[in-house]
């Protein structure tokens, strides 16, 4: 595994400053194309499990953190609040709190639940300069979060087709997990106190555990302040782990912010709200892409694509016109001209790029071209038109190298 701090400003992913301060990283813009393929691609992958998403804001008042616990339980990682007119508002440490009065400023009945709500949203931490580092630990951070809320009988297979995302989603992204760990509560005051409601929300994440058949191992003091978690966890290019995703239960909040369902009784009732995270946050995951591909990124979320390498200036406006027809798929492309040295130097500098294109006299005059892949592969001289279909066919299928025999529909 390589170091993400390293190749990640080797590779102009992303920087920081003094100025901005510590644990506060900018994107530059291939860090940036990076991120933005992931947040689409969960964004998408959410859409298609029935999730609908929201925006909220980053700061709330200190008591909505009072009513969710955070403040009690949390606030030493918290930034201390601002006086704003009279008023104390944060910078919220968790998105979960502002989902929770999404939910309650709507009516909702049984028929509606399971109501799957996400966000890609920005929060908070304090952490201490001592433990910050690269994208890892941050301050600012992207959270790909969701809440599920839904009735007690639905929460198994809820969480249980949570696991199922995180599972999809390490496969199109290339990485695994290291392990499986179930996250219960240990000594200290840090907890909600309520060994019942402990008990029940432990033994429904053993049970999602046991059925999906998934190894895990429990470790205590490491649950949230409101319930048990299910963490994914994931390890650096030194061996430490990190969680990347996470299932949580929590009967806690929807109790704390008075949360109910009309039941088919017509009485009230309340929902159970499941946390989860598919990729955690969108630092730690680029992160650990770097690290786990030391920067040849699956084709799907490469800053580049496609360079096109004119063999002299005379191709170059071959290779520009060549470009400007890869952008029409979608597809992001780049030319690597004379300029930046000779073609072998171009070739091992676009090493990382998956699709690679040399095209010089007798591609521009019979409007065919040989793609070179990442893994020393090549293929025959094609059409313009196929090629850059069955490209776009993998990019889009989030494939490696490229697609054989005939296309499939669009």
């Amino acid at each position: 595994m390589h170091d993400h701090r390293r190749l990640g400003r080797e590779l102009d992913l992303f920087d920081t400053d003094p100025l901005m301060g510590a644990g506060l990283p900018y994107w530059l813009p291939d860090g940036a194309v990076v991120r933005h393929a992931l947040e689409e691609y969960i964004r998408d992958a959410e859409r298609r499990a029935g999730y609908r998403h929201v925006y909220s804001p980053v700061l709330g008042k200190r008591e909505l953190y009072e009513i969710s616990g955070h403040w009690d339980h949390y606030s030493d990682d918290m930034f201390p609040p601002m006086d704003l007119g009279g008023e104390q508002v944060v910078l919220r440490p968790s998105l979960c709190p502002h989902h929770a009065l999404v939910y309650r400023s709507r009516p909702h009945s049984y028929r509606e639940l399971p109501l799957r709500m996400a966000e890609l949203g920005g929060m908070y931490r304090a952490e201490l300069s001592g433990v910050l580092g690269g994208l890892t630990r941050v301050r600012a951070i992207q959270l790909n979060d969701a809440h599920v809320f839904c009735t007690l009988d639905q929460v198994a297979g809820e969480a249980a087709a949570a696991l199922g995302l995180i599972r999809d989603a390490y496969a199109a992204l290339g990485i695994g997990p290291a392990r499986y760990r179930l996250s219960l509560p240990g000594p200290g005051g840090k907890y909600v106190a309520a060994p019942r409601m402990w008990s029940r929300a432990t033994a429904l994440l053993t049970e999602v555990l046991d059925r999906a058949g998934l190894p895990y191992e429990a470790a205590e003091g490491e649950a949230a302040f409101y319930g048990p978690k299910i963490d994914v966890q994931v390890a650096d290019h030194a061996g430490r782990e990190s969680t990347l995703s996470t299932v949580q239960i929590d009967f806690h909040q929807p109790a704390r912010f008075g949360l109910h369902y009309t039941g088919p009784d017509g009485a009230k009732h309340r929902p159970v709200m499941i946390h989860r995270s598919i990729i955690g946050s969108v630092e730690r995951a680029v992160a650990h892409l770097v690290e786990r591909h030391g920067g040849a990124f699956p084709a799907w979320l490469a800053p580049v694509q496609l360079a096109v390498l004119p063999v002299s200036d005379a191709h170059l406006p071959y290779a520009q016109e060549l470009v400007a027809r890869c952008r029409e798929p979608g597809l992001r492309a780049e030319v690597a001209g004379p300029e930046a040295g000779t073609l072998g130097a171009r070739i091992r500098a676009a090493r990382l790029v998956p699709y690679r294109m040399v095209v010089g006299a007798r591609e521009a005059a019979d409007g065919v071209v040989a793609v070179r892949l990442r893994d020393g592969g090549s293929t025959a001289p094609a059409p313009v038109a196929e090629v850059l279909d069955r490209i776009a066919a993998a990019v889009a299928g989030r494939l490696d190298g490229l697609p054989q025999g005939p296309l499939p529909a669009a």
